[in-house]
């Protein structure tokens, strides 16, 4: 039988487990809606959307723990329209939504980048690229070097999808740095470390020149699909902790 938890000591948990309060962030870390006190299944999924919600709900949820939760710094601050709609779809059903962003791509065990960097075979794993002062991605070293074609190849096992490769690096790579989701940026600091490879989720036009006139070889596997990873980890570390029931509801997103 499913164990039961109270909502109070899950957000209590898991905000301190991923240290939720610390750096900065580009919305809020936590309880984003709050829904029944107790709580016997949880879903995972990616983002926050009304597909997921609704999914949830017929799947029977006392919560949903997601990356992307519901409320950003750009966004409008009334409830109206599609943001409406997603907030009443949570408070009809009673359901609890939980997000955590940054620290979930951070940590060093469930995160995103650090279940990735362990599917890769790296060694020597170590933080890597700043966000605010605070890491947010990891790096290593293979034991063995691989070829670009090996790497390509590993990654859509890792992913679960095709990456957009621009291969301009050395035959034999040893080194490789990761930072899920939208990490075109991070690429000047895989280059600063001197990395054979970099992966992230996304690409903007101006990367493919860099990454050739830099000589490594940049991967853009997807913003979604790069982030699967740690929230499914999360989940099954609370399904193993606390005994919950819990259920992933991948919404695929190509992007």
């Amino acid at each position: 039988m499913p164990g039961t938890l109270s909502r109070d000591r899950l957000v209590a948990y898991l905000d301190e487990y991923l240290e939720a309060a610390k750096g900065r962030d580009f919305g809020p870390n936590g309880l984003q809606v709050e829904g029944k006190a107790e709580i016997r299944k949880v879903v995972t999924g990616v983002s926050a959307c009304q597909e997921l919600f609704v999914r949830a709900r017929e799947a029977g949820a006392d919560a949903i723990l997601v990356h992307h939760g519901l409320f950003w710094d750009w966004m409008p601050r009334s409830l109206t329209g599609i943001h409406y709609r997603r907030v009443a779809e949570l408070i009809r059903a009673d359901i609890n939504l939980l997000g955590y962003h940054l620290p979930l791509d951070r940590h060093p065990k469930l995160g995103n980048n650090a279940v990735a960097a362990a599917l890769f075979g790296l060694e020597d794993v170590t933080p890597f690229a700043l966000y605010d002062g605070l890491p947010i991605g990891f790096k290593g070293r293979f034991p063995q070097p691989v070829s670009p074609e090996m790497l390509l190849a590993r990654c859509a096992e890792v992913y679960a999808q095709e990456p957009l490769a621009f291969t301009a690096g050395p035959r034999e790579i040893r080194t490789l740095g990761i930072v899920s989701g939208g990490g075109q940026k991070d690429l000047y600091a895989a280059i600063a470390e001197g990395l054979d490879a970099y992966v992230t989720g996304e690409v903007s036009e101006w990367v493919m020149n860099v990454a050739r006139e830099a000589g490594i070889h940049y991967l853009a596997a997807g913003h979604y699909a790069t982030e699967r990873l740690g929230v499914r980890a999360l989940g099954e570390h609370l399904r193993e902790r606390f005994g919950l029931e819990v259920e992933f509801i991948d919404v695929p997103n190509p992007v």
